[in-house]
């Protein structure tokens, strides 16, 4: 039996990478015997390669380009499917030598829909021809071809090119930027941006997917370096750049040429379908001219010829490359035939037509592989490992080409647990589609046409507005700002201002209070401010400075937080000490199940299912909560366990808090199980009596494995013979009455919770003590993105895209969020698409009529469903794939989000139109919102940003509906500050036995330091000038806890400011001091008139006087007399015991003389 296993990583690899050079080796035999790289160096040559399946062709384009010293362009029929290719062979070849060139527009003559990201893949492709590096592959498709390009000379004279060393002045630079419609921002994060601060510029060209640095010394180019948009580091050294301007502005009036001009005339074109490609150039060419005559005639605009290409100027701009034309075997089949045959008159003509430029007979022409595709399994294994084992006796080798090296394990787990004798390797090397190459005996296959996934395609996205940035934007601070101080209270922000501290410049935080108080607190103190959230753009209120207020509400919090945490902890004790259900390791029926997931598992996922199983092989009951946004894959985990329970002869109830849910849990539980030996079922108020009694019996005696229901499922008639798990989904949405049901249940069964809310990251930490949690934070990676366009209300893009989706069997959603006039949408929708169904749905309607009307729409009894926005809760119409939001404009972030969330849910492409009125006409907000969705196309990206109202939600639901309260008066990040501190109280004093101790890990005395200080330790103007940049650089700093993230931090500003100044190297080590400090008790130190004096904890009964720590201060002080002094003093709050120094003169001394201690 031929397995490979990869115990042994390194021989693992050694093993796959040996694979690979075998199919590689085979490939470059069989393109060197079928003499096509003869053919191809032959200039003007024009021949057919046929009957290349999926990826073979990849593997046979890159040992030929291997073999010859040209550049190559690969025509395919559409983006997808170039898209696709280009991933195999930037695999096969390297990323390096292959280049995607895409279309930059998505309608002609509409300026203001040009994909930024397209038009910088190819400026790319344009600077790489013209910079005459070392030939490369180019991957492109019709519409791409359709655009012409600038001219060589055109692009030439609007490049700047910079060298290391060169003498240039920065104010050069500047300007030439200026001229090239470049602007100046803050921060570069797309094309066409740049930045200067002192002697650096940032500039981000349209030739590079990332932007650069150009650090001047004087007026000389001291440094070249590429840095990342997110981190805004730098990433590599360069020793020249060019600096390119869009390209693709249309509204230039410089020369233009077809693409296939501007391309080396050595270049040799691959062109899947000539006939269709020139039918595509010439509908897009139609479609231009329609769109210039309908153009606006004042202003001047290019005529179509001037733009674009139609499809005879390509075909015979062809004529003068050397042409492989990639055919099906039938296409050649027939050339074979003709030229063998006796052949009429007419065919003649065409055979003469063809041979014109050709000097060998046509049957020589026609260069044959014997391909085919791979065959389809259906998910079963079976067929699968009977193909394999018949492939092996007719002398094939047999190839997995897995995505992932956890999809090569399941494979096998899966083929180990059969115990058949099966050949095979397996490659880490995703593939586009496997195939049979008979001529070689190789059989490739791929594991998610075996397994049926989606297999997504990767283009480089190096402009996608990097998302970091914009949740950046969104929590940064800005005066005017509600900030919640934890000892004063709400108050105003009031920017940062310089404050004269005994004659030395310090940079303080001005917050204003109420009367007009106005604190001002240090930079060292920002850990103790937070932005306020509370309900929605509600205002908090502001107390006057001093006033016992803030403190009374502070407590008052405090204790009723403390009731809950409690509660919530001794419950958890409670559970920790049952014992429960045991259940086995997973069989391998559970392997095939996880294997024959339609998506790849996420880590995320991947983790939480494991914990869930832990958990279930554990002798504990397990009560674990699943969070995760729509569509991340907590269903699958339901699943996963739900049959690890059957699997292990126990039954499974699933409570949902909806009539519709439980119907739609019925249905997915059903397909994914369909294989499987499991009897689902379910129980809701649409079912009849006697369905009802069959379910009720069927529980009774163990017929029904698993059992969805509404709370009818807590009813004392139903009666299971063996349950072993439960499931609740949506818990928040229970009332109390069927919760309490649930606990009794609950006691010693196995419990899973399911929930969509999410819980904001701090609050997942004080959680864990009380709650065993899984958080699923990232979206599955292979479910496809959603398309998002934003248009103006148009009856003919309406039109189109419902007559597309229902032509490919899907349904659409249409959101119109206005009651009165509904009707009319769904009566324009009727008109323009006549054979259409149409549905309308809306809250006025009565429950019952509602939920028939979702059920049937899932059952996709009707076409469209014209709806408000109730369909924003939860419902699952994997069908839907087409959704219209009318009036995007007046919705918030996370409503959008929410509903475009409910398309995209199979493999299918989906997508989603925000129909809103002209850019100018909305309001900034409205205006920001729409570019940050459209953006996001990605799901689970929008969560971020939809999270600020959620958080207050979520923490709520969890900690029962009267926290939202507190959370109002105090604000979030207050609230979980005050959390947190009450669950570590607790742990310490009420659940000491519970939460033991690590002996060895040293505890925490001191929780915050204060510093007060007459030295300069701040970011100087001149060294970072921006305000909202010096506020993020300080917090940022308050937040890091160790050695390793300050050096980061400190080489992170050297790249980004240049060297810094003394101020900022002592704003550095006063971090180190503070450190320090805490470790060794110390709550508050001063630093002024060349004397430092720590204060030590308050609290004279801390065991932290007891400590070795403590002691070896005492030691220290005894040692050095001259140095230091230690004495107790009488201060307002009592006695303290005060450690003080002399003659430190700098921060850089205070910091030595502490780390003698």
């Amino acid at each position: 039996m031929f397995l490979f296993f990869s115990q042994n990583a390194t021989f693992g690899k050694i093993f796959i990478s040996l694979s690979k050079q075998t199919i590689f080796k085979n490939y470059e035999l069989l393109v060197r015997e079928k003499q096509i790289a003869r053919f191809v160096s032959q200039e003007k040559h024009h021949f057919q390669i046929s009957n290349l399946v999926g990826s073979s062709l990849s593997f046979v384009i890159s040992e030929t380009f291997k073999s010859v010293e040209k550049p190559f362009l690969l025509i395919f029929n559409d983006k997808e499917e170039a898209a696709y290719y280009l991933n195999d062979l930037e695999q096969l070849i390297g990323e390096n030598d292959v280049l995607f060139y895409p279309g930059s527009y998505r309608r002609p003559y509409q300026i203001e829909e040009v994909d930024n990201a397209n038009v910088l893949l190819r400026s790319e492709v344009l600077n790489r021809i013209n910079s005459r590096k070392k030939p490369s592959v180019i991957v492109t498709y019709p519409n791409a071809l359709f655009e012409q390009v600038v001219t060589k000379a055109e692009l030439n004279r609007n490049t700047l090119k910079i060298n290391l060393n060169d003498n240039l002045s920065l104010d050069f630079v500047n300007e030439a930027l200026f001229e090239y419609k470049f602007n100046r921002v803050d921060f570069v994060s797309e094309p066409g941006e740049f930045s200067v601060r002192g002697g650096i510029i940032d500039v981000f060209s349209y030739s590079n997917d990332e932007p650069f640095r150009i650090e001047f010394f004087g007026d000389e180019v001291d440094s070249i370096r590429t840095f990342d948009v997110e981190t805004q580091l730098s990433t590599e050294k360069l020793k020249k750049i060019s600096i390119m301007p869009n390209v693709e502005d249309k509204t230039l009036d410089e020369k233009r040429e077809s693409f296939l001009k501007y391309i080396s005339s050595k270049t040799v074109v691959f062109t899947k379908n000539l006939d269709l490609l020139n039918s595509s150039l010439d509908k897009l060419y139609k479609k231009a001219e329609e769109a210039f005559s309908n153009l606006n005639s004042v202003i001047n605009h290019a005529k179509p010829n001037e733009l674009f290409c139609n499809g005879e100027l390509i075909k015979n701009q062809l004529k003068d490359f050397s042409l492989v034309e990639i055919s099906s075997s039938r296409q050649a089949e027939l050339a074979t035939e003709r030229s063998r045959s006796v052949v009429s008159a007419s065919h003649q003509e065409n055979l003469n037509k063809i041979q014109k430029n050709a000097s060998t007979p046509l049957s020589d022409r026609v260069i044959q592989f014997n391909t085919k595709p791979q065959p389809s399994f259906n998910k079963k294994f079976d067929l699968l490992i009977e193909n394999l084992q018949k492939n092996t006796e007719e002398g094939f080798t047999n190839y997995l080409f897995c995505d992932s090296q956890k999809q090569a394990d399941r494979f096998h787990g899966i083929f180990d647990d059969v115990e058949e004798d099966v050949e095979y390797k397996t490659i880490v090397f995703p593939l586009y589609q496997g195939f049979i190459d008979v001529e070689n005996k190789l059989v490739c296959y791929t594991d998610h046409q075996i397994f049926e996934r989606y297999h997504k395609f990767r283009l480089k996205n190096g402009f996608a507005k990097k998302q970091s940035i914009t949740l950046k934007e969104l929590t940064n601070l800005e005066v005017g700002d509600y900030v919640t101080h934890i000892d004063h209270g709400i108050g105003k922000f009031g920017g940062l201002q310089k404050i004269d501290v005994e004659g030395k410049r310090q940079e303080a935080i001005k917050l204003i209070y109420g009367d007009r108080d106005i604190l001002y607190i240090s930079i060292h103190s920002l850990h103790k401010i937070s932005k306020y959230t509370g309900k929605d753009g509600s205002t908090p209120k502001l107390y006057k400075l001093g006033s016992g207020a803030w403190k009374k509400l502070k407590q008052k919090t405090k204790s009723k937080i403390r009731h809950i945490a409690y509660n919530l902890i001794e419950l958890y004790a409670k559970r920790k000490m049952k014992t429960g259900i045991q259940y086995h390791p997973d069989s391998y029926l559970q392997h095939e199940l996880e294997a024959s997931f339609l998506y790849e598992d996420t880590p995320d996922q991947f983790s939480a299912t494991q914990d869930v199983k832990t958990d279930m092989e554990s002798a504990q009951p397990m009560d674990r909560l699943v969070c995760g946004d729509v569509g991340f894959g907590k269903t699958e985990i339901a699943i996963r366990a739900a049959f690890k329970a059957v699997d292990n002869g126990k039954q499974v109830a699933i409570l949902v808090p909806t009539t519709i849910l439980a119907f739609q849990h019925f249905k997915t539980f059903s397909e994914r199980l369909n294989d499987f030996p499991v009897t689902v079922d379910y129980l809701n108020r649409f079912r009849s009596a006697k369905q009802r009694r069959t379910v009720i019996e069927g529980l009774a005696d163990g017929s029904v494995d698993i059992v969805i229901g509404t709370h009818q499922l807590t009813n004392n008639s139903v009666v299971f013979k063996d349950l072993g798990l439960l499931i609740i989904d949506e818990e928040q949405k229970f009332g109390v009455a069927v919760k309490d049901k649930l606990k009794t249940i609950k006691e010693n069964v196995d419990t899973l919770t399911l929930t969509a809310t999410p819980i904001p990251r701090t609050l997942q930490f004080s959680l864990m003590a009380a709650r065993d949690l899984s958080v699923i934070n990232t979206p599955p990676p292979n479910r496809v993105p959603i398309e998002s366009n934003v248009i103006r209300f148009s009856e003919e893009t309406i039109r189109d895209a419902i007559r597309y989706e229902i032509q490919r069997g899907g349904q659409v959603f249409f959101i119109h969020n206005r009651i009165e006039n509904i009707k009319e949408v769904a009566g324009m929708i009727q008109r323009l698409v006549p054979d259409a169904k149409i549905g309308i749905g809306h809250g006025q309607m009565e429950g019952k009529k509602l939920e028939q009307l979702m059920l049937a729409f899932i059952n996709n009894e009707f076409d469209v469903l014209v709806s408000t926005t109730i369909i924003e809760s939860g419902l699952d119409v994997p069908n839907a794939n087409t959704i219209f939001i009318n009036n995007a404009n007046n919705f918030g972030l996370s409503d959008l989000h929410q509903m475009r969330g409910r398309v995209g849910r199979s493999n299918k492409k989906a997508f989603c139109y925000f129909i809103t009125p002209p850019y100018h006409m909305m309001t900034d907000d409205a205006r920001k919102r729409i570019e940050a969705i459209a953006t996001f196309t990605d799901l689970g990206s929008g969560i971020n940003i939809a999270m600020k109202d959620l958080e207050i939600r979520g923490a709520g639901d969890l900690l029962g509906g009267e926290q939202s309260g507190f959370i109002n008066d105090i604000g979030f990040d207050a609230y979980q500050k005050i959390l947190n501190e009450t669950i570590e109280e607790l742990k310490e004093t009420d659940f000491k036995e519970l939460y033991k101790d690590d002996p060895d890990k040293p505890k925490e005395y001191v929780k915050e330091i204060q510093i007060d200080t007459d030295f300069e330790i701040l970011f100087p103007d001149d060294y970072i000038n921006i305000i909202s940049e010096r506020l993020n650089l300080y917090n940022e700093l308050s937040e890091l806890n160790t050695e390793k993230e300050l050096l980061a931090f400190e080489t992170r500003i050297i790249d980004r400011f240049g060297e810094f100044p003394t101020q900022v190297e002592d704003l550095l080590n006063s971090v180190r001091i503070k450190w320090i400090a805490k470790h060794f008790g110390i709550e508050r130190l001063i630093l002024k008139k060349k004397r430092m004096v720590c204060y030590f904890l308050a609290n004279q009964q801390s065991d932290f006087y007891n400590s070795p720590v403590f002691r070896q201060i005492l030691e220290f002080v005894q040692k050095n007399p001259t140095t230091c002094v230690m004495k107790e003093k009488e201060t307002k709050n009592g006695l303290r015991l005060l450690l003080t120094f002399i003659r430190i003169d700098s921060v850089n001394k205070a910091l030595s003389e502490l780390q003698k201690i």
